[in-house]
């Protein structure tokens, strides 16, 4: 699994002194971490899932083995997180400040090994092409059936604002 890899890296990452992928590592498991609480916290509000089947409370290790992230949900907090460090190399370069900006740029460098392999822009182009034939979508009103159609096709393998982008250029035609 994408955390018991992550947590793994970081050991090595430790042992042979890699202080930058184990900072950027340390955060992901932060961010993984955080996912998993707000998780929990929301599992342990609903009175349906607070109960077991014969009625009884669930103990806080059920409670807690419940809430681990499953992998695609992990690869959603890895693409967030590579989301906020492009946003942030925006920023930095707008400011001008490009040691903070190619600073942004390793970490997506790191984080970009656990993710999944990102889809080219022909291929893209080709699922949006698919999208829209089973669709029946003709302008750029019908883009939220496009975008519902493609996002279990594309999630975590390729930006959704290159996605977008792309979905807007093909039905402007």
């Amino acid at each position: 699994m994408l955390k018991e890899n992550i947590q793994s890296d970081m050991k090595n990452a430790m042992k042979s002194s890699h202080t930058f992928e184990l900072g950027v590592l340390r955060m992901v498991l932060a961010s993984f971490q955080a996912k998993e609480k707000e998780k929990r916290y929301k599992m342990s509000k609903d009175p349906v899932i607070s109960l077991a089947q014969d009625g009884q409370e669930i103990t806080e290790q059920e409670l807690i083995k419940a809430s681990e992230l499953s992998e695609a949900e992990a690869i959603d907090v890895l693409s967030s997180e590579v989301k906020k460090r492009k946003d942030a190399i925006l920023l930095y370069e707008k400011g001008g400040r490009p040691e903070l900006a190619e600073n942004e740029k390793k970490e997506i460098e790191v984080l970009q090994k656990y993710l999944p392999a990102q889809l080219s822009q022909d291929e893209i182009k080709k699922l949006v092409v698919e999208s829209i034939a089973s669709t029946g979508a003709k302008e750029i009103k019908d883009m939220g059936k496009i975008m519902a159609n493609l996002n279990p096709k594309i999630k975590g393998k390729a930006d959704g604002g290159q996605v977008s982008k792309i979905v807007k250029e093909l039905l402007a035609k």
